[in-house]
């Protein structure tokens, strides 16, 4: 059976937490996952438990830096690094996985970061079987037109607006 598209977007708090989810449960089905994370660190706390769980995480570890702070060497060295974790993390989807999780790849191809024609002939052309959850703010109608399933976050409240910082574990 052909894999779907899943989308989780929106400004509200829950994208990349809806995201493990999915991968958790897909890891629970006995599924290979794979959960690769863009404009992240790695040390956001959903990461050591889906390791624990098994499932593979890719994430760029060296600071890159604010996209708005860079020059273009930096520029064109973050476009390069993140399109080479988009390519990698296509070939390595293509061995037997049945979950690809780009979490902030919207945001990434926003940014002109990563190659929206890139992703899109990637989703298009994917395995049979490999389905793909994208995540971040404001998907490119070419995006959503990809996409079986749209999950739409959306913020009514959130403490940050009062000055209450990210909490480790909750927010992160």
């Amino acid at each position: 059976m052909r894999g779907l598209i899943h989308i989780y977007c929106g400004d509200g708090k829950g994208k990349t937490t809806a995201a493990a989810g999915l991968a958790v449960r897909a890891a629970g089905a006995g599924q290979k996952v794979l959960f690769v994370q863009f404009f992240k660190d790695g040390t956001s706390s959903e990461i050591e438990s889906l390791r624990r769980l098994g499932i593979e995480v890719r994430v760029i570890t060296e600071n890159l830096g604010f996209i708005w702070n860079m020059d273009d060497e930096e520029l064109a060295r973050a476009k390069k690094a993140y399109t080479d974790l988009l390519l990698n993390a296509e070939k390595e989807a293509a061995d037997g996985y049945g979950l690809l999780v780009l979490d902030e790849i919207i945001s990434a191809v926003n940014c002109g970061i990563v190659p929206e024609r890139e992703l899109l002939d990637y989703i298009i052309c994917r395995p049979e079987g490999l389905e793909i959850v994208l995540t971040g703010r404001d998907p490119s109608p070419a995006l959503s037109d990809t996409a079986d399933y749209i999950t739409e976050m959306r913020k009514i409240r959130h403490p940050y607006d009062e000055g209450v910082m990210g909490r480790k574990g909750i927010e992160f």
